[in-house]
């Protein structure tokens, strides 16, 4: 069987860590008539993908761990039965589920079903949510919610993934390709020909160890509403916006307020975690109008620079690292080291869900979010995500971050409906 690529190794190693699991909402319109058989297709079609058919073996040593098939059970797909079904209660109920990482080589992923919720957003009726918990060595909402999508019904070929084929030999030479490189990213940032290294962040509220009680909470728009003038800016701009007001009323100075920003890799999918982390301004002095503008402007300049050729030397030069230096250096990492700046003051991440094409037991899919999980030194995370015409921006959130995420997300909303 494939190996798992380095960068997806790491993941998978890191994870014991900082607990990384992906979880991804799914929004359907109406109960399933059979509940069980509904999720009887759905292992059904989990069980025909490749990517859902599998775990992790990891005998540790001087390989890489593989990806090994295995058996989709029943186990896979747990139906939840709150006392309190409404929509509320049941995002409440998904907190715990998130602390329960998954040990991806025993299962990659399980799905977590709430029937008959009240009051979920896009539902005419009654609603069923399912959540989709699935190790990030398989990516992250991006890509797994491709995959999930393929286990409710989508017709789809799932983006083929190709990794670099070079082993622990090439290393020297590509080490040395990788270092010349850099020199003439250093040169190029000086003539100003590529723009520079986004600027680090001070501290905030938001960058303190998670601690108290963890909430989920997701706004609900059109499409429409906030393509000004991508989604994707039109949610930083709100984020800025309520953020900053949040922050401000507390005490803090929002004035150097930035984001973490998750941006797709350009060029061949070279492993199923293919985006990296960018620090962009959220601008919250300025006018709505021209923080749109710095914002585009801001995202352009990380993709151009990550676009350099260094980057991908670098990335060559990972992908020959042996295993077991590897495995080394994921053992090292503390992650109880706390910094006094930071590439952002929030993480932000995007998932593309494409066309509302699916359904489960025959319930149209209409809503889609995910939840980006906490860590030592983030303690609230966005997630904007699109299926059909409809965006979600999701907020998660511990209360040391935020004391009182109602109010934030209520900030949140008054600064979507002012666009």
């Amino acid at each position: 069987m494939p190996r798992l690529t380095p960068f997806d190794a790491q993941v998978h190693w890191l994870s014991a860590k900082i607990p990384n699991d992906t979880f991804l909402l799914f929004g359907f319109d109406g109960v399933p008539d059979d509940l069980d058989a509904a999720l009887a297709e759905v292992r059904a079609r989990a069980a025909a993908c490749t990517e859902l058919a599998t775990r992790v073996g990891d005998a540790g040593g001087l390989r890489f761990p593989a990806w090994e098939p295995t058996s989709v059970t029943a186990r896979q797909t747990v139906v939840h039965e709150p006392a309190d079904h409404t929509w509320r209660s049941c995002l409440d109920a998904v907190v715990p589920l998130i602390a329960d990482q998954l040990d991806a080589t025993v299962t990659a992923w399980r799905l977590h079903v709430f029937p008959a919720v009240d009051g979920m957003p896009g539902a005419t009726g009654l609603g069923t949510i399912a959540v989709l918990q699935i190790s990030h060595a398989l990516g992250g909402g991006g890509r797994t919610s491709l995959t999930a999508a393929v286990a409710f019904g989508r017709h789809a070929v799932l983006p083929e993934v190709t990794p670099w084929r070079v082993g622990p030999a090439r290393l020297p030479l590509l080490g040395v390709r990788a270092a010349r490189a850099h020199r003439r990213l250093v040169a190029d940032t000086e003539s100003g020909r590529v723009p520079p290294p986004a600027p680090l962040r001070p501290v905030l509220r938001t960058n303190a160890r998670p601690a108290g009680a963890r909430r989920l909470r997701m706004v609900v728009r059109s499409r429409a509403e906030l393509a000004r003038p991508t989604v994707t800016v039109g949610a930083l701009s709100a984020i800025s916006e309520a953020l900053a007001g949040h922050l401000g009323a507390s005490g803090e100075d929002p004035s150097a307020l930035g984001a973490e920003l998750m941006i797709a890799k350009a060029g061949p999918r070279r492993a199923y975690n293919h985006f990296g982390s960018a620090g962009i301004g959220l601008h919250p002095d300025a006018a709505r109008a021209d923080r749109a503008d710095l914002l585009t402007a801001d995202i352009a300049a990380r993709r151009e620079r990550a676009a350099h050729p260094a980057m991908v030397a670098e990335a060559m030069a990972f992908a020959a690292t042996p295993a077991p230096l590897m495995r080394w250096g994921a053992a090292q990492f503390d992650p109880d080291v706390r910094v006094d700046a930071v590439t952002g003051n929030t993480v932000v991440s995007s998932v593309n869900g494409g066309a509302a094409d699916y359904s489960l037991g025959g319930r149209p899919v209409v809503l889609l979010a995910a939840f980006p999980g906490l860590s030592p030194m983030m303690g609230l995370t966005h997630c904007v995500s699109g299926i059909g015409d409809t965006v979600s921006i999701s907020v998660h959130a511990a209360q040391s971050a935020v004391d009182d995420v109602d109010a934030y997300v209520a900030r949140l909303e008054a600064a979507l409906d002012g666009y």
